[in-house]
């Protein structure tokens, strides 16, 4: 059975991408959650120019399609750092330059001091990132944008799990990027979402992928939104 009606390119292309580079792995890895998940999405892996360039092409084109108005970038720390300052790159080559800063995790006391680095944080400011687990990181990145006087207008993640979140060990009803939509009120752009991963696994013609889609399939089962 497949899980959308019709593939999405940009995702499969996204997953393959992720797949070949190991980013994306299966196996049987512990999430945050305390749950057994049959795949792992370490984004800490895009680690070389080519890697990190591919990916930045993945968040502008998705971005780009879907007509998200933001006047600048901001990355939480760490990972979001690069992702901010690679997708900065990208935009500016499509003819799009728009400025990103991002934050230390210790305030500095000497120099220009504070914890934001970068371009001055105002007007509609788009969050970066690689997936949201739990809303922690971009309830924090609405406080410092807020604090600076900026809007927050949205998030965009490579990787939506699709899956309950979990708090104190419950499972919950919805998942961490609809509480981000419903709750914290941002739209989330993501490059792909677990269906999309699952839709790839049930389609590829790389047998060792292939032969993950059942226990991906039973995960989502059992833990999916």
């Amino acid at each position: 059975m497949n899980t959308a009606v019709s593939p999405d390119p940009l995702a499969q292309d996204f997953v393959a991408f992720a797949v070949d580079a190991g980013v994306l792995r299966f196996g049987e890895f512990k999430t945050k959650a305390g749950r057994l998940s049959p795949y792992f999405f370490n984004a800490g892996l895009f680690d070389d120019g080519a890697k990190l360039g591919r990916l930045a092409q993945f968040y502008a084109q998705r971005l780009l399609a879907s007509g998200l108005q933001f006047d600048m970038i901001f990355g939480p720390a760490y990972k979001g750092i690069t992702l901010a300052a690679a997708l900065s790159i990208e935009l500016a080559r499509l003819g799009h330059n728009k400025p990103f800063a991002y934050n230390r995790k210790e305030a500095k006391d000497h120099g220009e001091g504070g914890t934001l680095v970068g371009a001055p944080v105002r007007g509609r400011v788009l969050i970066i990132d690689d997936v949201i687990s739990a809303g922690t990181s971009v309830r924090e990145s609405i406080a410092m944008i807020t604090a600076a006087g900026a809007t927050p207008c949205g998030v965009t993640i490579a990787l939506d799990r699709q899956e309950k979140a979990a708090e104190g060990g419950v499972d919950m009803a919805w998942s961490a990027v609809q509480y981000v939509t419903q709750q914290l009120g941002l739209p989330v752009v993501s490059i792909a979402g677990l269906a999309d991963l699952l839709q790839y696994l049930q389609t590829t013609s790389n047998p060792a992928a292939a032969s993950h889609s059942a226990a991906v399939q039973a995960y989502r089962e059992r833990y999916g939104v």
